[in-house]
């Protein structure tokens, strides 16, 4: 074999090995750069971790709404903050926002089985310290506090409405992996929720995913027991508000807890509005509604009704 050819060959094995290497090396800076966080809290003896926003417009003598964002399975808070652009909004109307993270990649944890699902104790625990904690150092209206989440995320905001019912005031869901609609209290909480029908890990008709060992609630089904469990009466409003979104609304409920689905038809598992994801993976993303600014709009119609005299929060679990 001559020089040349020699020459050739391990330029070619060059690249083969280490463009990959190179590539992962890459990928794994990005996610360093990427998986920022800028806030800490020790909750249930661990150390947890939060990407927080504070407009610039904020001042301390008036109170804030605060929205709670939280992203995705696998994962992380800076992920949540640049699909969802709550920050954007945050800077327009003066709220502040925090991305809090999940458990290694997710939120939940071992006690509902072999796999991660919402609702783990802990996590419950961690966002009502968080509140906490941020209530402690910020000036936050108790009664306009809100969280909402994409995929696991939502999921983890209903939980939420399910175990903090008198501390979050509504929530918003999008591309939720719903795995039901039971709750340990019956309290009213407003909900938002937006879906696509092409949704390939959260199918909206409901059943497997290739994301979870167990079937996914049907979409309008899950919508219909947020509705009864919101003790809404009479049938739901259903509307075409552009070519591709319809609205089904849930109006006449108790203590102003409407319950809303937005219907992305084919859309993708997506933030409708939001960072545009590859379409190969996720599907198709809508720009048709923006998934943000309609759950500000929602969550500023819906404060925090208490009523201590029929209801009293249960501490969160420890």
């Amino acid at each position: 074999m001559n020089r040349k050819r020699k020459k050739i060959i391990l330029g070619v094995l060059t690249i083969v090995i280490v463009l990959p290497v190179a590539l992962i090396a890459a990928a794994l800076a990005w996610c360093a750069i990427a998986d920022k966080t800028n806030g800490s809290i020790v909750s249930s003896g661990v150390t947890r971790r939060y990407l927080l926003h504070v407009p610039k417009t904020y001042d301390r003598s008036k109170a804030a709404p605060l929205v709670i964002s939280i992203h995705p399975a696998a994962t992380w808070p800076a992920v949540e903050m640049h699909i969802s652009r709550w920050n954007d909004l945050a800077e327009q109307y003066g709220f502040i926002v925090v991305y809090p993270a999940g458990s290694g990649a997710f939120f939940g944890g071992l006690s509902r089985g072999p796999h991660v699902w919402p609702g783990e104790p802990r996590d419950v625990r961690f966002i009502s310290d968080l509140i906490d904690k941020l209530e402690a150092e910020y000036s936050i209206d108790p009664n306009r506090i809100y969280a909402d989440g994409m995929s696991n995320g939502g999921g983890m905001a209903f939980e939420l409405s399910c175990e903090l019912p008198n501390r979050i005031a509504a929530v918003g869901a999008v591309a939720s992996a719903q795995e039901s609609w039971n709750c340990r209290d019956s309290k009213p909480v407003p909900t938002v929720a937006f879906h696509g029908t092409a949704d390939k890990f959260a199918p909206y008709q409901g059943g497997p995913s290739p994301i979870a060992p167990r079937p996914f609630a049907n979409i309008l089904d899950w919508t219909a027991h947020v509705a009864q469990r919101n003790q809404c009466k009479g049938n739901p409003i259903d509307t075409r508000i552009t070519a591709n979104v319809r609205r089904l609304a849930y109006t006449n409920c108790a203590q102003n807890a409407d319950v809303t689905l937005y219907t992305i038809e084919g859309g993708g598992h997506t933030w409708p509005g939001g960072k545009h994801l590859a379409e190969w993976i996720a599907g198709r993303t809508t720009d048709e509604i923006n998934a943000t600014r309609v759950m500000w709009e929602f969550f500023v119609q819906h404060p925090l009704r208490r009523n201590p005299r029929s209801y009293q929060e249960s501490p969160p679990p420890s």
